[in-house]
This record gives structure tokens, C-alpha cells and sequence, in this order.
């Protein structure tokens, strides 16, 4: 049975919109229990409660993205306390994401990097957000990893996802040739 009768998908898009388009921390906060749960799961970034969530926010992700970001929902699962979002998630990494690539200065590379979020609600407010992306295909769209010495593959996630007719089985066909780091 669900705890409220808020229309989560609906709360999830006020988020994402608050925090991507408005840049404004309050209202995305607003979104929220009164003490929430962030994690960016590759890089155990965010916060644990509602001062460090904030700080997150204020520091390292409202308003602090490349001008040229996007986010479009590939899919949505809707729970009875919980959203699941496919996005894919679009910029030039031209401005410093700490929170998402620690240390490493801007490259002026394009990103295409599918992610997902899993939004937890109670009584219509978002929980807790545990998000998820694959690191190493970004490291390799920045240039940080060498896709052909190791068996990950860049935004032809992303493309794939939103066209099913390219071709699959690219690491099966590379790791016919053996790669190695000599």
C-alpha cells in the first residue's frame, strides 16, 4: 500500500527540474524528508542527513554542472515508495564535477553517460537517492582511461541505449584480439 498519496514520479520531476533548471537548493530540498540520504554510488559522494545533503548541493552539484547539461528519461519504474529512472545524462565536461570526477580538471570532452536513480519515498518525500553510472565509460569519454587496452567502452552506452539497432557484442569482438597492459 502506498504511504501517501503524493504522485511520486511527479515529486521525482520536481527534483531533478529544481536542481537542473532552477539551481535552487531550498525547493530541491523541499523535496525531501527532514533528514535525507544522498549517494553517488561510483564515487561515495553526497550527504547523510540534512546539513550534509544541503552542502553537497550548495558545493558540488545545484548549479555547479556545464552550461550545455542535459537529462533525458530513457525509462521509469514506479513503486509503491519508490521511483526508478533510466536517464541519460548529457554535457562538456568544461567546468569542475568534483562529486563525479574528484581531482580531475575539465577536459573540454563531451559525455553521453546513461545513469540511474533510484529515488525512496516516505509520505510523499524523497527518502533517499542512491544514483548510479558506470565510471570507467566515463574515465574513458574524458580521455582518463584507454578503451583499447581495457575492456570498457565510452558513449556508445549511451547511443545504444537510445538506438537498440547498433550493434551489439563490441567487447566480445574486441577481446578476440588479446589485450594487455604491457
Amino acid at each position: 500500500m502506498r504511504e501517501h498519496s503524493a504522485d511520486l514520479g511527479s515529486v521525482f520531476d520536481a527534483h531533478v527540474k529544481h536542481e537542473f533548471v532552477d539551481h535552487d537548493v531550498n525547493a530541491t530540498m523541499r523535496t525531501m524528508v527532514t533528514e535525507p540520504y544522498l549517494l553517488h554510488v561510483p564515487t561515495l559522494t553526497g550527504g547523510n542527513g540534512a546539513a550534509e545533503v544541503r552542502n553537497f548541493y550548495e558545493r558540488h552539484f545545484v548549479g555547479k554542472w556545464p552550461a550545455d547539461t542535459r537529462v533525458s528519461q530513457i525509462s521509469r519504474t514506479v513503486g509503491t515508495d519508490q521511483v526508478v529512472d533510466e536517464l541519460l545524462l548529457r554535457f562538456t565536461h568544461d567546468t569542475p564535477l568534483a562529486f563525479m570526477l574528484p581531482s580531475v580538471r575539465p577536459t573540454g570532452k563531451r559525455v553521453e553517460l546513461p545513469v540511474v536513480v533510484v529515488m525512496k519515498f516516505k509520505d510523499g518525500k524523497i527518502a533517499h537517492e542512491h544514483i548510479y553510472w558506470d565510471q570507467a565509460s566515463l574515465l574513458v569519454q574524458i580521455g582518463l582511461l584507454d578503451f583499447k587496452t581495457l575492456p570498457v567502452v565510452g558513449a556508445e552506452q549511451a547511443r545504444t541505449l537510445l538506438d537498440p539497432s547498433l550493434p551489439l557484442n563490441g567487447l566480445i569482438e574486441a577481446a578476440k584480439t588479446p589485450r594487455g597492459l604491457e
